[in-house]
């Protein structure tokens, strides 16, 4: 008998556990001693049924699954929350050992009503494809965060994209590595430069490569999320949640 995937793990857990509220789905999929990195969450199994209580009172609440990554011991969920009238941009990270999940790492941000290029956070290709490139594009992920945002090296840049072409779905970012550029000097000119310190994990498959990051923005702690879909080797298409760090966490395990 084949071994289950990973991937349909999680989707029994969003799509039974929480979708259809079964908490014995809760108690199969997820460990007892599950480690919890969301700050405002307690850690455990009994942390994430108190979730699903919680999300029953919330009206209009719908979670929307877009995208999964599966990378080793490792699950990659993007998501549109759908709650109370708002719309979040949502990254999960799971991990799992012995077919169930045993940490979750994730990040949110709400999304604008419009956006000036006319697409949204979350929307654009799905499925995942150029398997075989995996690992490459993990590394060219890997160098471009590095160079770009570690070390902040922008004049290194063209390297990494297809002349001046890369879609982008951050809000308040324009298209093309100019726009990215841009984005980045006007933020420093006001006094909010955007600085990456750590990037923690780098989870791809195929074509798509998620880089989960801490570091600065206009002087505070953030947890930065990137999605980005990568091309014959070239860097084409980005989606990204920033997330504020808070003081004080509900739990002893940080955000990463």
């Amino acid at each position: 008998m084949a071994s289950r995937s990973l991937r349909s793990v999680v989707m029994e857990l969003l799509e039974d556990g929480f979708g259809r509220a079964d908490r014995s789905v809760f108690e199969r999929l997820v460990a007892e001693d599950y480690i919890q990195h969301n700050p405002f969450m307690p850690s455990g199994r009994a942390g994430l049924v108190g979730l699903l209580e919680e999300l029953k009172h919330i009206p209009d609440n719908r979670f929307i699954p877009l995208r999964f990554l599966e990378d080793g011991d490792l699950v990659l969920v993007h998501s549109e929350w759908l709650s109370g009238g708002l719309k979040r941009a949502v990254f999960d990270l799971f991990r799992l050992r012995d077919g169930q999940l045993v940490e979750h790492w994730d990040a949110m941000q709400e999304q604008p009503p419009a956006s000036t290029l006319g697409r949204t956070m979350v929307d654009g290709p799905t499925a995942v494809k150029d398997l075989e490139r995996t690992a490459d594009n993990k590394a060219l992920v890997a160098r471009f965060l590095d160079t770009a945002l570690v070390s902040g090296q922008l004049g290194a840049l063209h390297g990494f994209f297809d002349g001046d072409r890369f879609i982008q779905h951050s809000p308040g970012v324009e298209d093309g590595v100019s726009g990215f550029v841009s984005h980045l000097q006007a933020l420093a000119a006001r006094g909010d430069r955007m600085r990456y310190e750590r990037v923690h994990r780098v989870v791809g498959e195929g074509h798509f490569v998620f880089a989960q990051s801490e570091g600065e923005l206009g002087g505070k702690r953030r947890a930065f999320y990137d999605l980005f879909r990568v091309e014959d080797g070239k860097l084409a298409e980005h989606w990204a949640v920033h997330q504020s760090i808070p003081d004080t966490l509900t739990h002893g395990n940080g955000m990463f």
